[in-house]
């Protein structure tokens, strides 16, 4: 038995005055210009100027000290949260080192303590998002904010902490970005970064722009009328409104000078001229270009399928019409896609009936396989979710205009209110079909590791995309998920400054129905075996796909 006398732990954190490397510094200690071509003439990008100051506190009142622990109370590996009064960190110790970070996923608020921590980097337990531990810089997503960087400072044996209250209470931290600085060297119809589409991936090509120092003009354009969202909330949380779901508030753009313009669509692009024609008549001039569409809802072919109260979830106007008319009505969701399985989740307690049609005998069987798929049918079941599986719609009835019933191809007639379509997605390329853009068969934009399609200065990202995927062998993929959008976004980035940056992130995508989650890592397409470790019945388990 060893007695240890008690030995304190602070923590001091600084929020970094500048997120800039020595590579960008020139000998004066101020940022070195690059130069960056648009239209042939040469410009310059850096990022914003703050003199370092020697305090980082600017107001000792916002400071907060707080002791946290015992120096040998955590092993090599080992994460611990330590309230600090007005806020909790992350405390970690890997290689004999203390870090300190954020203790909350940006995204949703997720602990890490619970995440996972490993070389250097600390991965969300929810959604996958990974931080470097000595920066606090997210280097995996879904998200867009990094986190407070915390530093340790040890003492004779003592650590303490010496904390900013606004970063411990904000749990986020926004990487540095630059301003546009030539605006006035442009007209309006001329741009050095056009990106096509407002969604994951073209909001974080943009960040990434400015987090890299990039001082020209960028513009964003989109068929929505909101600025860029949360999209995968529209079936998860289907009564958010477009401001609760915003990924950036109105003033960020006007902050970092990113343009966005709404409701605009691009009917085609002139790639020899560098030229984007509008739907409207518009012409837009690009240097570089990010082409990030995403997909479009497949339509029903039936018979009916003007009728009125019919929906494919695009927007929040759609999702919020949607929970509005079937509360205490009767809901028909054809297609047991991803998103046909989230509204039916959320709308099981809200609706007076829910049924499901799906051509599959098991929902996701393609996905998961027929013993995980069975497993979440039965959990639906228990939630007064009916099935009617192996059949299609033939007809869509109506009463003055409004849908009255679903008729199916088995004979069957189902009373419905409301119809939400979720029969998966086409990428939405069609004005694309005649710009000399490598297109392959099915519509989808083809793209190297450095997400550049066959032209020159031309990039593409998210779900429209085919990319080589580094864990299969470099096999040409579509991955339609919310974190590879935001990846694809900032190497797109990366490389349209000539980083050189190639892709190589793991595949990850998550569902949430009746208060359980379904996470889902890699790329099991055309797995021929499901080995499953846990209780399916109980849905704990973890299901393996391998070939």
């Amino acid at each position: 038995f060893l007695f240890v006398p008690a030995v304190e732990v602070k923590i001091e954190v600084v929020i970094p005055e500048k997120e800039r490397s020595k590579e960008e510094m020139s000998p004066n200690g101020k940022a070195s210009p690059l130069i960056y071509k648009v239209n042939g003439t040469a410009r310059h990008y850096h990022l914003e100027e703050h003199p370092i100051a020697s305090n980082p506190y600017h107001n000792p009142k916002d400071v907060v000290e707080a002791s946290v622990c015992h120096v040998k109370d955590l092993e090599n590996g080992q994460m611990r949260e330590v309230d600090l009064g007005c806020g909790k960190a992350l405390l970690i110790k890997e290689s004999g080192e203390f870090h300190a970070v954020g203790h909350k996923c940006p995204h949703y608020g997720a602990p890490l303590v619970k995440g996972v921590l490993s070389k250097g980097r600390v991965r969300c337990p929810w959604h996958g998002a990974c931080f470097n531990i000595g920066t606090g810089d997210i280097e995996d997503f879904p998200g867009l904010d990094s986190l407070p960087r915390f530093q340790v400072k040890i003492e004779k044996e003592k650590v303490y902490i010496r904390a900013s209250k606004q970063a411990l209470q904000t749990q986020r931290r926004t990487k540095m970005m630059a301003k546009c600085i030539s605006l006035s060297n442009y007209n309006l119809s001329s741009t050095n970064v056009l990106i096509i589409g407002a969604g994951a991936a073209g909001l974080v090509c943009a960040e990434t722009l400015r987090q890299e120092g990039f001082s020209d003009r960028i513009v964003m354009c989109t068929m929505d009328r909101h600025l860029p969202y949360d999209r995968p909330k529209l079936s998860k949380s289907m009564d958010s409104h477009p401001e609760q779901i915003a990924l950036r508030p109105k003033e960020f753009f006007c902050t970092y000078d990113i343009e966005v313009l709404t409701e605009m669509q691009v009917a085609a692009v002139d790639i020899k001229n560098k030229i984007a024609v509008f739907k409207d008549g518009f012409k837009m001039e690009y240097n570089k270009l990010l082409i990030a569409t995403g997909n479009m809802p497949k339509a029903l072919s039936c018979k009916g399928k003007e009728v009125e109260n019919v929906f494919n979830i695009r927007t929040p106007e759609d999702a919020n019409r949607v929970v509005k008319l079937a509360t205490s009505k009767n809901v028909v969701i054809v297609g047991a896609s991803f998103l046909g399985m989230e509204v039916a989740a959320y709308l099981a307690e809200r609706a007076h009936s829910v049924s499901l049609v799906e051509l599959e005998e098991v929902p996701f069987k393609k996905f998961f396989g027929e013993r995980v798929g069975r497993a979440v049918m039965k959990m639906f079941e228990s939630n007064r979710v009916k099935f009617y599986m192996q059949t299609e719609v033939s007809e869509l009835r109506e009463q003055e205009g409004k849908l009255k019933e679903v008729v199916l191809k088995s004979g069957k007639v189902l009373r419905a209110d409301v119809c939400v379509v979720g029969v998966g997605a086409v990428p939405a390329t069609g004005f694309l079909k005649q710009s000399g853009i490598n297109i392959d068969s099915k519509g989808f934009i083809v793209v190297n590791k450095m997400m550049q399609t066959s032209i020159p200065g031309v990039f593409a990202a998210g779900d429209a995309v085919t990319f080589p995927l580094a864990l299969r062998n470099n096999k040409k993929v579509n991955v339609p998920h919310w974190q590879m959008a935001h990846m694809h976004g900032r190497i797109a980035a990366l490389n349209m400054l000539a980083h050189g940056m190639e892709i190589s992130t793991v595949p990850y995508l998550w569902t949430a129905m009746f208060g359980k989650s379904i996470r889902y890592a890699g790329h099991g397409e055309g797995f021929d075996d499901v080995v499953i470790q846990g209780d399916l019945d109980e849905l704990k388990f973890v299901a393996f796909y391998t070939k």
